[in-house]
Protein backbone atom coordinates (compact mmCIF):
# COMPACT_ATOMS: atom_id res chain seq x y z
CA UNK A 1 0.00 0.00 0.00
CA UNK A 2 2.58 2.10 0.94
CA UNK A 3 5.79 2.62 -0.80
CA UNK A 4 8.84 1.81 0.86
CA UNK A 5 11.24 4.20 -0.71
CA UNK A 6 8.58 6.61 -0.44
CA UNK A 7 8.47 6.17 3.73
CA UNK A 8 12.20 5.92 4.11
CA UNK A 9 12.38 9.46 1.72
CA UNK A 10 10.11 10.86 4.18
CA UNK A 11 11.28 9.54 7.30
CA UNK A 12 14.74 10.85 6.68
CA UNK A 13 13.76 14.41 5.60
CA UNK A 14 11.87 15.00 9.00
CA UNK A 15 13.16 17.83 11.17
CA UNK A 16 13.26 18.62 14.61
CA UNK A 17 13.24 22.44 15.35
CA UNK A 18 11.89 22.39 18.42
CA UNK A 19 14.06 23.85 21.29
CA UNK A 20 12.79 20.57 24.00
CA UNK A 21 13.61 21.04 27.64
CA UNK A 22 11.02 17.61 28.76
CA UNK A 23 11.33 14.34 27.52
CA UNK A 24 7.77 14.05 25.22
CA UNK A 25 6.28 10.37 24.13
CA UNK A 26 3.52 10.17 22.16
CA UNK A 27 0.98 7.21 22.52
CA UNK A 28 -1.54 5.91 19.82
CA UNK A 29 -3.77 3.87 20.24
CA UNK A 30 -4.96 2.05 16.96
CA UNK A 31 -7.69 -0.39 14.99
CA UNK A 32 -7.24 -0.91 11.23
CA UNK A 33 -5.88 2.44 10.78
CA UNK A 34 -3.45 1.62 7.60
CA UNK A 35 -5.11 4.65 6.02
CA UNK A 36 -3.70 7.10 8.24
CA UNK A 37 -1.47 5.41 10.18
CA UNK A 38 1.89 6.52 8.85
CA UNK A 39 0.77 10.35 8.54
CA UNK A 40 -0.26 10.70 12.03
CA UNK A 41 3.09 8.51 13.53
CA UNK A 42 5.56 11.24 10.76
CA UNK A 43 4.06 14.22 12.18
CA UNK A 44 3.89 13.54 15.38
CA UNK A 45 7.63 12.23 15.28
CA UNK A 46 8.01 16.33 15.04
CA UNK A 47 7.16 17.14 18.39
CA UNK A 48 7.90 14.37 20.43
CA UNK A 49 10.98 12.23 21.33
CA UNK A 50 9.12 8.79 21.13
CA UNK A 51 6.20 7.46 18.78
CA UNK A 52 4.57 4.39 20.39
CA UNK A 53 1.63 2.92 18.54
CA UNK A 54 -0.80 -0.06 20.25
CA UNK A 55 -2.02 -2.23 17.41
CA UNK A 56 -5.38 -2.77 19.01
CA UNK A 57 -5.58 -6.62 17.43
CA UNK A 58 -5.67 -4.54 13.87
CA UNK A 59 -7.04 -7.11 10.39
CA UNK A 60 -4.84 -4.77 8.23
CA UNK A 61 -0.94 -3.31 8.05
CA UNK A 62 -1.23 -0.69 11.07
CA UNK A 63 1.36 -1.87 13.05
CA UNK A 64 3.76 -2.73 9.77
CA UNK A 65 3.68 0.66 8.91
CA UNK A 66 4.27 1.75 12.22
CA UNK A 67 6.89 -0.04 12.60
CA UNK A 68 8.18 0.59 9.33
CA UNK A 69 8.77 3.95 10.49
CA UNK A 70 10.05 3.81 13.60
CA UNK A 71 7.51 3.87 16.02
CA UNK A 72 7.59 1.23 19.03
CA UNK A 73 4.76 -1.28 18.56
CA UNK A 74 2.45 -2.81 20.86
CA UNK A 75 0.38 -5.71 19.34
CA UNK A 76 -2.98 -7.55 21.00
CA UNK A 77 -3.53 -10.63 19.22
CA UNK A 78 -7.30 -9.39 19.44
CA UNK A 79 -9.07 -6.14 19.68
CA UNK A 80 -9.39 -5.41 23.44
CA UNK A 81 -10.72 -2.11 23.42
CA UNK A 82 -9.40 1.81 23.51
CA UNK A 83 -9.18 1.52 27.76
CA UNK A 84 -6.85 -1.46 27.49
CA UNK A 85 -4.56 -0.12 24.70
CA UNK A 86 -4.02 3.24 26.59
CA UNK A 87 -3.09 1.12 29.83
CA UNK A 88 -0.85 -0.65 28.01
CA UNK A 89 0.51 2.64 25.99
CA UNK A 90 1.17 4.30 29.53
CA UNK A 91 2.85 1.32 30.92
CA UNK A 92 5.33 0.92 28.30
CA UNK A 93 5.52 5.09 27.97
CA UNK A 94 7.50 4.38 31.74
CA UNK A 95 9.95 2.64 30.22
CA UNK A 96 10.92 5.74 28.36
CA UNK A 97 11.35 7.58 31.23
CA UNK A 98 9.07 10.45 30.02
CA UNK A 99 8.25 13.84 31.41
CA UNK A 100 5.27 14.48 29.67
CA UNK A 101 3.10 11.48 27.80
CA UNK A 102 0.85 12.75 25.31
CA UNK A 103 -2.34 10.74 23.67
CA UNK A 104 -3.70 11.36 20.12
CA UNK A 105 -6.30 9.05 18.01
CA UNK A 106 -4.76 7.36 14.95
CA UNK A 107 -7.96 8.44 12.56
CA UNK A 108 -6.06 11.76 11.70
CA UNK A 109 -8.96 13.90 13.89
CA UNK A 110 -5.94 15.17 15.80
CA UNK A 111 -3.44 17.66 14.57
CA UNK A 112 -0.38 16.66 15.73
CA UNK A 113 1.58 20.15 15.27
CA UNK A 114 -1.13 21.29 18.01
CA UNK A 115 1.26 18.72 20.61
CA UNK A 116 3.70 22.16 22.07
CA UNK A 117 0.64 24.07 22.81
CA UNK A 118 -0.87 20.96 24.40
CA UNK A 119 2.03 20.24 26.50
CA UNK A 120 3.10 24.16 27.18
CA UNK A 121 0.65 23.97 30.25
CA UNK A 122 2.37 21.13 32.24
CA UNK A 123 6.02 22.54 31.03
CA UNK A 124 5.04 25.59 33.03
CA UNK A 125 4.12 23.87 35.83
CA UNK A 126 0.48 25.28 35.77
CA UNK A 127 -1.44 21.18 35.32
CA UNK A 128 -1.12 17.72 35.39
CA UNK A 129 -3.19 17.43 32.99
CA UNK A 130 -4.36 19.27 29.59
CA UNK A 131 -7.61 18.28 27.73
CA UNK A 132 -7.91 19.07 23.71
CA UNK A 133 -10.59 20.31 23.89
CA UNK A 134 -13.62 21.27 21.00
CA UNK A 135 -16.13 23.69 23.12
CA UNK A 136 -13.25 25.88 25.00
CA UNK A 137 -12.65 29.74 22.89
CA UNK A 138 -10.52 29.42 20.13
CA UNK A 139 -11.67 25.54 19.55
CA UNK A 140 -12.82 24.66 15.49
CA UNK A 141 -14.30 21.09 14.72
CA UNK A 142 -16.57 20.08 11.73
CA UNK A 143 -18.25 17.63 13.46
CA UNK A 144 -21.68 16.46 12.20
CA UNK A 145 -24.84 17.21 14.73
CA UNK A 146 -25.72 13.87 15.33
CA UNK A 147 -22.27 13.21 16.72
CA UNK A 148 -22.07 17.04 18.54
CA UNK A 149 -25.47 16.05 19.85
CA UNK A 150 -24.34 12.68 21.71
CA UNK A 151 -21.12 14.72 22.72
CA UNK A 152 -23.16 17.26 24.38
CA UNK A 153 -25.40 14.54 26.32
CA UNK A 154 -22.14 12.49 27.31
CA UNK A 155 -20.45 15.84 28.91
CA UNK A 156 -23.77 16.87 30.25
CA UNK A 157 -23.88 13.47 32.24
CA UNK A 158 -20.67 14.07 33.36
CA UNK A 159 -21.32 16.95 34.60
CA UNK A 160 -24.42 15.53 36.28
CA UNK A 161 -23.20 12.18 37.69
CA UNK A 162 -19.76 12.15 38.16
CA UNK A 163 -19.57 16.22 38.78
CA UNK A 164 -16.67 16.81 36.37
CA UNK A 165 -16.55 20.56 35.04
CA UNK A 166 -14.66 19.89 31.93
CA UNK A 167 -16.13 21.11 28.75
CA UNK A 168 -15.20 17.88 26.50
CA UNK A 169 -14.85 15.16 28.41
CA UNK A 170 -14.32 12.20 25.39
CA UNK A 171 -10.90 14.21 23.74
CA UNK A 172 -8.59 11.65 22.89
CA UNK A 173 -6.08 14.41 22.53
CA UNK A 174 -4.00 14.60 26.05
CA UNK A 175 -1.36 15.26 28.04
CA UNK A 176 -0.24 13.95 31.29
CA UNK A 177 2.93 14.94 33.96
CA UNK A 178 4.26 11.66 34.66
CA UNK A 179 3.48 12.54 38.20
CA UNK A 180 -0.64 11.69 37.21
CA UNK A 181 0.64 7.82 36.05
CA UNK A 182 0.21 6.03 38.94
CA UNK A 183 -3.58 7.64 39.21
CA UNK A 184 -4.48 7.08 35.42
CA UNK A 185 -3.21 3.40 35.23
CA UNK A 186 -5.55 2.85 38.08
CA UNK A 187 -8.56 3.47 35.76
CA UNK A 188 -10.03 0.03 35.19
CA UNK A 189 -12.74 0.68 31.79
CA UNK A 190 -11.74 -1.46 28.60
CA UNK A 191 -13.52 0.27 25.84
CA UNK A 192 -14.44 4.28 25.31
CA UNK A 193 -15.38 5.22 29.40
CA UNK A 194 -11.44 5.38 29.88
CA UNK A 195 -11.81 9.03 29.34
CA UNK A 196 -14.30 9.70 31.52
CA UNK A 197 -12.44 7.40 33.93
CA UNK A 198 -9.26 9.48 34.07
CA UNK A 199 -10.90 12.50 34.56
CA UNK A 200 -13.03 11.34 37.71
CA UNK A 201 -9.52 9.57 38.72
CA UNK A 202 -7.53 12.44 38.42
CA UNK A 203 -10.20 15.07 39.78
CA UNK A 204 -10.89 13.04 43.31
CA UNK A 205 -6.81 12.56 43.71
CA UNK A 206 -6.49 16.71 43.26
CA UNK A 207 -4.88 16.64 40.13
CA UNK A 208 -4.24 19.90 38.01
CA UNK A 209 -6.57 19.64 35.02
CA UNK A 210 -7.18 22.54 32.14
CA UNK A 211 -8.46 22.75 28.84
CA UNK A 212 -6.91 24.31 25.58
CA UNK A 213 -8.49 24.83 22.53
CA UNK A 214 -7.71 22.00 19.62
CA UNK A 215 -8.69 21.67 15.96
CA UNK A 216 -10.69 18.14 15.60
CA UNK A 217 -11.75 17.30 12.01
CA UNK A 218 -14.23 14.93 10.89
CA UNK A 219 -14.87 15.50 7.29
CA UNK A 220 -12.75 13.46 5.61
CA UNK A 221 -11.87 11.05 7.84
CA UNK A 222 -12.38 7.51 7.40
CA UNK A 223 -14.42 5.84 10.04
CA UNK A 224 -14.28 8.52 12.70
CA UNK A 225 -15.84 5.85 14.90
CA UNK A 226 -14.83 2.57 14.63
CA UNK A 227 -18.60 1.53 17.09
CA UNK A 228 -22.37 2.36 15.71
CA UNK A 229 -22.92 5.80 18.23
CA UNK A 230 -25.29 3.83 20.57
CA UNK A 231 -22.92 1.26 21.86
CA UNK A 232 -20.24 3.90 21.92
CA UNK A 233 -22.04 6.02 24.04
CA UNK A 234 -23.31 2.80 25.77
CA UNK A 235 -20.23 2.44 27.32
CA UNK A 236 -19.53 5.79 28.25
CA UNK A 237 -23.00 5.82 30.33
CA UNK A 238 -21.54 2.40 31.89
CA UNK A 239 -18.44 3.66 33.10
CA UNK A 240 -20.39 6.34 34.57
CA UNK A 241 -22.75 4.44 36.56
CA UNK A 242 -19.85 2.18 37.69
CA UNK A 243 -17.62 5.13 39.14
CA UNK A 244 -21.02 6.43 40.62
CA UNK A 245 -21.61 3.03 42.14
CA UNK A 246 -18.13 2.97 43.64
CA UNK A 247 -18.33 6.44 44.84
CA UNK A 248 -21.56 5.68 46.99
CA UNK A 249 -20.05 2.92 48.41
CA UNK A 250 -16.89 4.92 49.27
CA UNK A 251 -19.33 7.70 50.87
CA UNK A 252 -21.20 4.50 52.84
CA UNK A 253 -18.19 3.23 54.35
CA UNK A 254 -17.47 6.77 55.54
CA UNK A 255 -21.15 7.49 57.04
CA UNK A 256 -21.21 4.20 58.38
CA UNK A 257 -17.41 4.50 60.00
CA UNK A 258 -19.36 7.71 61.66
CA UNK A 259 -22.19 6.33 63.11
CA UNK A 260 -20.71 3.45 64.79
CA UNK A 261 -18.43 5.80 66.29
CA UNK A 262 -21.37 7.75 67.28
CA UNK A 263 -22.68 4.13 69.06
CA UNK A 264 -19.33 2.99 70.73
CA UNK A 265 -19.61 6.71 72.24
CA UNK A 266 -23.20 6.72 73.48
CA UNK A 267 -22.30 3.16 74.87
CA UNK A 268 -19.15 3.66 76.59
CA UNK A 269 -21.28 6.50 78.22
CA UNK A 270 -24.20 4.50 78.97
CA UNK A 271 -21.82 1.95 80.77
CA UNK A 272 -20.25 4.51 82.61
CA UNK A 273 -23.16 5.65 84.08
CA UNK A 274 -24.49 1.93 85.11
CA UNK A 275 -20.94 1.88 86.14
CA UNK A 276 -21.02 5.35 89.18
CA UNK A 277 -25.36 5.66 89.59
CA UNK A 278 -26.78 1.86 88.98
CA UNK A 279 -28.90 3.88 86.70
CA UNK A 280 -29.90 2.84 83.06
CA UNK A 281 -30.55 5.66 80.87
CA UNK A 282 -33.13 4.17 78.38
CA UNK A 283 -32.46 7.16 76.35
CA UNK A 284 -28.71 6.81 75.76
CA UNK A 285 -29.50 2.86 75.30
CA UNK A 286 -31.97 3.74 72.54
CA UNK A 287 -29.42 6.22 70.74
CA UNK A 288 -26.93 3.86 70.69
CA UNK A 289 -29.10 1.09 69.60
CA UNK A 290 -30.04 2.98 66.54
CA UNK A 291 -26.77 4.18 65.44
CA UNK A 292 -25.22 0.61 65.94
CA UNK A 293 -28.45 -0.44 63.52
CA UNK A 294 -28.11 2.55 61.22
CA UNK A 295 -24.21 1.97 60.97
CA UNK A 296 -24.39 -1.50 60.71
CA UNK A 297 -26.79 -1.04 57.70
CA UNK A 298 -24.48 1.54 56.23
CA UNK A 299 -21.70 -0.81 56.18
CA UNK A 300 -23.75 -3.20 54.69
CA UNK A 301 -24.36 -1.56 52.11
CA UNK A 302 -20.67 -0.02 51.05
CA UNK A 303 -20.12 -4.03 51.37
CA UNK A 304 -22.95 -4.82 48.68
CA UNK A 305 -21.73 -1.78 46.45
CA UNK A 306 -18.20 -2.65 46.63
CA UNK A 307 -19.19 -6.38 45.46
CA UNK A 308 -21.11 -5.26 42.95
CA UNK A 309 -18.35 -3.38 41.13
CA UNK A 310 -15.19 -5.16 42.37
CA UNK A 311 -13.07 -6.92 39.09
CA UNK A 312 -13.14 -10.54 38.77
CA UNK A 313 -10.53 -12.32 39.96
CA UNK A 314 -8.49 -13.98 37.81
CA UNK A 315 -7.96 -17.28 37.94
Amino acid sequence: MYDEFNIHVLNNTMTNKRNKKLKVVACIPAYNEEYTIAKVVLKAMKYVDKVIVCDDGSTDMTAEIAEKLGATVIRHERNMGKGIALRDLLIEAEKFKPDIIVTLDADDQHDPSEIPKLIEPIEKGNADIVIGSRYVKGAKTDAPLYRRVGLWLINTLNKKILRITIKDTQSGFRAFAVNSLKVLKSARSKGFGIESEQLALALNKGLRVIEVPITVRYKGVKRASKKVPLLHGGEIITTMLRLLVEERSLLCLGIAGGILIIAIISGTCLLLLFNANRYFSIPIALITLGALFTGMMFLITAVILYAITRPPQKR
